[in-house]
């Protein structure tokens, strides 16, 4: 069980104390991010090679041949971060201005973890059709984009819009990066319990972007789709749902998954659909209480539970583990297994950035996902460690070499390097990100945060 030493009100107010904390930060730093220079300045002559005359030359240069860019800028390790702030978090639809904490935090945690730039730019944009123009606009400045917190079905809409027609990396965070993270976390989880992966049943609970992309991803992996049963908030997906039916144009990938998945012709709500199974993968509605415990007591003996709805998981570890579950995951770092996309982004762009890929595909993010799951592995797995953790660099490094690897492979990559090459790079840039952070820190360019007051 997940700290039995700890009373359960104890263990609320261990839960909610990040939320305290970040009430207090915040405003002490004003931000989490800014841009310093990376390149020498010895003097105030210096700036005729880093601006005017000098820098005309390199302008040359790449109106000449656009690919020099990637030499001459730092396009090659640029990321933005865009959202409309329509489904943020565990928040709903908040907007772009409010979603900014969450976009600076992920550009933080982009330099952090895989040394990687990013920047963040929520948009005021009120349909697809001007997200997809604006980001377009972006792509001269940027190597790649992260789609972040954009409600469904939209979000499929311009994901697929954009990789179709940028010649950069595109990415939805909420799709391919949780389906990154839930699958390494499945593969590994099934091996602590010892079951296999194509032989044991699902139930996928909640069906916006995040689920919709991991069932896409694990019948690529051979996950049998008649083994596995998704619920929404009206209940199982199956062909005899009007509302689905009707509704096809507007959502055909819950049309899709009805006609797909279910093979034990279930009906009924998340009750119906979370009985026999062993593997329950819910990214809902925040908790608790989302999820009963009766539900996870009808579950398979020796049972995995990930509840990743953040901010509050759909049913507490604990609970989940009174109920029966053996091995138990959720989105938030302070319980064991953090199945969270913080495990996946940063290490895939990496990995995409260091071979100039022009995109990231199905396979890329699959290859990561082996990645992650063979780090954890090598390491010894438990009912309490099926995933690595975010302070273990290893994990991003071998993230990148695998999916610069798969680029090559899928000749998707501008420039082909051995995976020698892609490790020696991703080292740099993996360790690097953290350890700016920690001489801004021992320089006192960054101060500690303030004490939190009673």
């Amino acid at each position: 069980m997940t700290e039995p030493e700890m009373t359960e009100e104890e263990l609320l107010n261990k839960a909610q104390e990040p939320a305290r904390k970040a009430s207090l930060y915040h405003p002490f730093y004003e931000g989490k991010i800014q841009t310093n220079p990376k390149c020498a300045i010895r003097g105030m002559e210096d700036f005729g090679f880093w601006y005017t005359p000098g820098v005309a030359r390199p302008c040359e240069e790449i109106a000449e041949d656009p690919a020099q860019v990637y030499r001459h800028t730092s396009k090659g390790n640029m990321v933005a971060v865009v959202s409309d702030g329509s489904r943020v978090l565990g928040l709903g639809d908040i907007g772009p201005q409010a979603s900014l904490p969450v976009m600076e935090g992920k550009a933080i945690l982009f330099k952090y973890l895989g040394g990687v730039d990013a920047f963040p730019l929520p948009l005021e944009v009120e349909t697809p059709e001007e997200m997809v123009a604006t980001v377009k606009a972006l792509q001269p400045a940027f190597g790649g984009i992260n789609l972040e917190d954009i409600s469904t079905p939209k979000c499929f809409r311009i994901l697929r819009q954009l990789r179709e027609e940028l010649e950069i990396p595109v990415w939805h965070d909420d799709q391919q990066g949780t389906a990154a993270i839930e699958l390494a976390g499945v593969i590994n989880a099934l091996k602590v319990v010892d079951k296999k992966l194509t032989e044991a049943r699902y139930c996928i609970f909640g069906a916006g972007a995040a689920n919709i992309a991991l069932t896409r991803i694990m019948f690529a992996t051979g996950v049998p789709p008649e083994r596995v049963v998704v619920c929404d908030s009206k209940g199982i997906l199956h062909e005899g749902r009007a509302d689905l039916k009707e509704n096809k144009e507007d959502n055909p990938y819950k049309w899709k998954l009805a006609r797909k998945t279910n093979g034990l012709e279930k009906r009924g709500g998340p009750k119906e659909g979370i009985a026999g199974t062993d593997v329950l993968v819910a990214a809902s509605t925040p908790g608790p209480n989302v999820i009963e415990k009766a539900w996870i007591g009808g579950m398979n003996e020796d049972s995995v539970v990930f509840a990743v709805a953040n901010p509050v998981p759909e049913i507490w570890p604990w609970e989940a583990k009174e109920a029966g579950a053996l091995v138990v995951g959720t989105g938030r770092s302070d319980f064991p297994n953090q199945i969270n996309n913080s495990l996946g982004f940063p290490g895939i762009f990496r990995g995409a950035l260091d071979v100039g890929a022009k995109t990231i595909t199905d396979q890329m993010t699959i290859a990561a996902a082996h990645a992650i799951a063979a780090t954890a592995e090598e390491k010894g797995l438990s009912e309490e460690y099926i995933v690595p953790q975010m302070d273990e660099p290893q994990v991003f490094i071998n993230e990148a070499v695998a999916v610069g690897e798969k680029a090559i492979e899928q000749g998707l990559a501008r420039k082909e390097l051995s995976p020698q090459e892609l490790r020696n790079r991703a080292e740099k840039k993996v360790t690097g990100g953290r350890k700016w952070t920690e001489k801004m820190m021992e320089a006192g360019l960054i101060k500690d945060p303030p004490e939190e007051t009673a």
